[in-house]
């Protein structure tokens, strides 16, 4: 497991360094074509992390209710983040993934409720989802470096 948390960390850090020195509007353009923006791209990283490892394993998820609201699967962009709301989805695009490696090491993911993803993929187990989780990442990796390039 321990290289399924060294690829969520660094696919983390590799997003934070494609957006370094963006501004605010360039984060939150919406190039013809996509349907949303690099900030809902990050903050959605956030989400789906915590609903397909912490929600669906029966544990509190470690992120404000109305963060889920916003940039879980089906939600499109609806809110400018300011600087200082964009600084923290970041600490937390950066930070989770050790807490997770923790919660994990630490045996909390005692259960599990089977979800059936979008691509067609069965979770039943944690480490399903972190293994999941971690090609989702990728997508969205993708789809930033798509949007960074036409912002």
């Amino acid at each position: 497991m321990n290289t399924e948390f060294e690829v969520l960390k660094k696919s983390r850090e590799i997003v934070l360094q494609k957006i370094e020195g963006l501004s605010l509007e360039q984060l939150h353009t919406i190039p013809e074509g996509f349907k949303n923006n690099i900030a809902w791209n990050v903050a959605h990283l956030v989400v789906t992390q915590q609903l397909l490892q912490y929600n669906l394993s029966g544990n509190q998820c470690l992120v404000p209710d109305d963060l889920i609201e916003k940039y879980r699967k089906g939600t499109s962009p609806s809110k400018t983040f300011t600087e200082e709301e964009f600084e923290e989805v970041k600490e937390l695009l950066l930070g989770l993934p050790d807490t997770l490696k923790e919660d994990f090491e630490a045996g909390i993911f005692t259960e599990y409720t089977p979800y059936m993803t979008s691509m067609g993929f069965e979770l039943t187990s944690i480490e399903r989802a972190i293994a999941f989780n971690n090609l989702h990442e990728g997508i969205h990796l993708g789809i930033i470096m798509a949007l960074v390039k036409l912002v």
